[in-house]
């Protein structure tokens, strides 16, 4: 077993989001190949409703892995097709059992929580969805009673009716749910910038973590996805770009990286990249100079 390096502001839980062609396990190769200490995966094909069963020998494989790896945090992302927002009753329906599968693997693999898009209501009000929301996750929870895997509510851009813009959503979303240890949020640069939160100066990103701890509350804070905007503050619109080279700037990344209240809490790139995985290396160089 590999002796885990142990988390400081020189070693920070730090990667990107990995891909898992070729078996789960892979992830976690792809992400040590390039000194991650923490990666999020998605948990089968995230443009698929079904997936491939993970077999107990590939889940065997991705534990022993991770306990041989560097990589410290492991975290899923849920399938983007869910919303649990919708006012349609089949795709409700549809996306709470995609969720309790999705649960389901996380167990497997010893994976602590799944990250969530929360949904968009079409035509209904936002209260309207955050209760539908809530109901949701409790269903997910009580058909996953045995299970410790938590929601993570992930903050969105605010485009069209998508519910979790606003830290009063988010807040709302985890007072709803009755199991509190299951749930929690994953903030994203991008989004919090698009959503009309601003980072860049140091004021501002003390500002802006100050509203959060007030109405969400920091310990509830489970992951953090570092991308740059390619649009400016309050857009609403979500658009990915490499560290440093978008509409935030480096300012928002040394703040966050340099935060000790966010020590514990594993940091990953979502931003474009190719097979080689080039750019995640070129993005982690960003961010770690940023810490010296």
């Amino acid at each position: 077993m590999s002796a885990k390096t142990a988390v400081t502001m020189k070693s920070p839980l730090l990667g990107a989001h990995m891909s898992i062609a070729g078996g789960v396990n892979l992830a976690l190769e792809r992400g040590d190949s390039i000194g991650c200490t923490a990666i999020q995966i998605f948990l089968k094909n995230n443009n698929r409703w079904v997936g491939k069963e993970i077999p107990e020998d590939e889940a065997k494989a991705f534990r022993e892995a991770w306990s041989a790896s560097e990589i410290q945090s492991v975290f899923a992302h849920a399938c983007y097709l869910l919303n649990l927002a919708s006012n349609q009753d089949a795709l409700y329906e549809k996306s709470i059992a995609a969720l309790v599968d999705e649960v389901e693997r996380a167990d497997l693999l010893k994976i602590p929580f799944i990250v969530l898009h929360p949904g968009s209501t079409g035509e209904e009000t936002q209260e309207w969805g955050i209760a539908r929301i809530v109901e949701a996750v409790n269903q997910v929870c009580k058909e996953t009673s045995g299970s410790k895997v938590a929601i993570c509510f992930e903050g969105t851009a605010g485009q069209g009716r998508s519910i979790g813009h606003t830290f009063e959503h988010l807040a709302a979303l985890l007072d709803g749910v009755k199991k509190k240890t299951r749930a929690c949020i994953c903030l994203d640069t991008c989004h919090l910038f698009a959503a009309g939160y601003d980072l860049r100066e140091k004021k501002a990103y003390l500002d802006t973590m100050k509203r959060l701890d007030e109405i969400v509350g920091l310990e509830r804070l489970a992951a953090i996805h570092l991308n740059d905007s390619k649009k400016g503050l309050g857009s609403r619109v979500d658009r990915h770009e490499h560290i440093g080279k978008g509409m935030l700037g480096p300012e928002p990344f040394r703040n966050i990286l340099r935060d000790r209240r966010l020590l514990h809490v594993p940091k990953v790139l979502e931003t474009p990249k190719g097979p080689d995985l080039r750019e995640d290396v070129e993005n982690l160089k960003t961010l770690r100079n940023l810490l010296v």
